[in-house]
């Protein structure tokens, strides 16, 4: 057989290879237990691995629902307290009950001091405005 056979076959092809010839039978015999031994301890490894990234999984999911457990307890303490909250807003508001009229004169004083400005400034660019420099195209001159 030539050397590309022998790469293909499984350790346990191997091993029942050499048990059946004689020639090669101690090479393939030892080759094949060598084979079985690497892959029993790579499954043993993968096997290990797989009960690692279970149990660690398992904490995270335990951390995870204590978590939720806690955020799921402040809300419930938060919606518990909204009645009283929402009487606290409305005495608050009763309070202030000025305020929003105070605002809106102060907006409106404003407004009308932007647009007194504006007129004024409008109005005195007007004056210094040059001629043109182009006759006009209509008459000046009202008619008889």
């Amino acid at each position: 057989m030539s050397a590309q056979a022998d790469h293909r076959l499984t350790p346990r092809e191997r091993l029942a290879r050499g048990l059946a010839y004689t020639a090669l039978g101690p090479v393939d015999v030892t080759r094949g237990i060598v084979g079985l031994g690497v892959h029993s301890a790579q499954s043993t490894a993968s096997g290990l691995r797989r009960r690692y990234r279970e149990g660690r999984l398992a904490r995270e999911i335990g951390a995870a629902q204590e978590t939720l457990a806690q955020e799921l307890a402040a809300a419930q303490q938060v919606v518990a307290s909204l009645p009283q909250a929402l009487q606290d807003a409305r005495r608050s508001q009763r309070r202030h009950g000025k305020r929003p009229l105070l605002i809106a004169g102060v907006v409106v004083g404003v407004l009308a001091g932007g647009a007194a400005a504006f007129s004024i400034v409008r109005r005195s660019g007007r004056r210094r405005t040059e001629p043109s420099p182009r006759p006009p195209s209509v008459d000046v001159q009202p008619r008889p």
